[in-house]
Formats: C-alpha cells, sequence, structure tokens
C-alpha cells in the first residue's frame, strides 16, 4: 500500500516543497497534495519519477517499507524476538476483537472517463481506493456515481463497477462516453442513435445521435456504498 508518510518525510529531508516537486513531474500542486494526504496515490509513472527525483527506490513508497528494513537491521536474536512479539500481539487482537473483513476497490478519482480509456486505464490514471464488506468480482473498472437519475437502484455517492464492453442488449445499464462526460443509463439502441433513459422517472430520455461518436465504456455489472471510515 502507498504510504503517504514515507511521501511526505522523504520531501521534506530532501529539502522540497510541494510545488517543487509538482513542477517537476508537470502536474498541479493539488494532484500532488492528494497524494501526501492520502486522498489519491500515483500512478506507475509518476511513482517512478518521484523515486528518481527523491533518489530512493519505489518500494520505498510502500507502507511497509519501513517495517521491513528495521526487521532486517535487527540480530537474528531479535527478529526471532520481534516474530514472536507480533504473533503475540495477533493472537491477543483476534482474541478481543472481531474483524470484520473489507475488500479495496480502486476507483478511479476526479477524472472524466470519455478519451484513451484502453487496457492500462489504471495505469494512466490517478485511483483512490475505497472498501466494500463484500468481495467485488467480474468488473473492470470502478468508477463514481454522481446524481440521482438513475434512484432508487443507484445512489448518488455509490461506486459503479463496469465490465468493459459493447452494447450486449436493449435495457441494459451501460457507462456511456459522450460529450466530455460520462453517462451511467439504460440504454436503447434506435436507428440514429441511442436513447438514454434514467430509471427516475423525473429525469427525461435524453437521444445521441450516432454522429456524435457516442462510446459505450462498458456495462454496469455492479454497484456498492463504499464503507465508511475504513
Amino acid at each position: 500500500m502507498f504510504s503517504k508518510k514515507n511521501l511526505k518525510t522523504k520531501r521534506i529531508s530532501k529539502g522540497f516543497s510541494q510545488t517543487e516537486i509538482a513542477d517537476l513531474l508537470n502536474i498541479n500542486r493539488s494532484s500532488y497534495n492528494s497524494w501526501e494526504s492520502g486522498r489519491a496515490k500515483p500512478n506507475q509513472k509518476n511513482l517512478v519519477a518521484l523515486a528518481e527525483i527523491l533518489d530512493v527506490e519505489v518500494s520505498y513508497f510502500e507502507s511497509e517499507y519501513n517495517i521491513v528494513n528495521n526487521y532486517l537491521q535487527l540480530s537474528p536474536d531479535n527478529q526471532i524476538k520481534a516474530e514472536e512479539y507480533v504473533e503475540e500481539l495477533l493472537l491477543s487482537q483476534q482474541s478481543s476483537t472481531k474483524v470484520t473483513p473489507l475488500f479495496s476497490v480502486q476507483v478511479l478519482s476526479d477524472i472524466q472517463l470519455s478519451a484513451g480509456l484502453g487496457e492500462s486505464l489504471f495505469d494512466e490514471y490517478e485511483t483512490e481506493t475505497v472498501y466494500s464488506d463484500e468481495e467485488q468480482l467480474g468488473y473492470d473498472i470502478a468508477t463514481w456515481i454522481s446524481g440521482k437519475s438513475m434512484e432508487p437502484i443507484y445512489q448518488d455517492g455509490e461506486v459503479a463497477l463496469i465490465r468493459s464492453s459493447g452494447f450486449d442488449y436493449d435495457g441494459a445499464v451501460y457507462a456511456l462516453s459522450w460529450n466530455d462526460s460520462v453517462f451511467i443509463k439504460k440504454l436503447y439502441r434506435e436507428k440514429e442513435g441511442f436513447r438514454m433513459v434514467s430509471l427516475n422517472d423525473k429525469y427525461p430520455d435524453k437521444f445521441i445521435p450516432y454522429e456524435d461518436e457516442p462510446r459505450i465504456v462498458g456495462k454496469v455489472v455492479g454497484h456498492f456504498m463504499p464503507v465508511i471510515g475504513s
């Protein structure tokens, strides 16, 4: 897991400001700040660039780095003591607390899904980690649901799970990119274009002509409300 603490500590020790690092990476300061605040994490390209700027291995930014590094500096006898102590802590924790398993999901963060979608999506765009109390399977892309047009089934603030595909059948719920925005709607294929239908009757249908080059990102195969406070 990405360690915001390791990033901030190394940046300060090297004498860089957040703005200076952001300039070197050719990104804005708010994007960089989101990494140190834990709201998002850098993609692989920026992670490698950060390692070069701060003169560290990429593994330095993993939250487990300090634990492993400290462990390796112990003598063999103290390594055994550390392992025994950790096992005792784990047993004590398991006996006193019922652990509810949570499953992490990488959600596309603060971007439009319109351009350049492909197999390398999560390497090219920033993501943030949210948690579900159920394991989520069978999807390719996760993104936020915004608005009330698909209530009562799809709620504002939920995460939509999308399987990359083309059009399957009328009446299914798809993520469709059109005019630099992405819509999660029921789609019906008509002679001249797609008809987008909301589940909420307060929102009228919209017609999108094929000449506008709408793009189906994929079929919505699931949705969930992230667990708060994880």
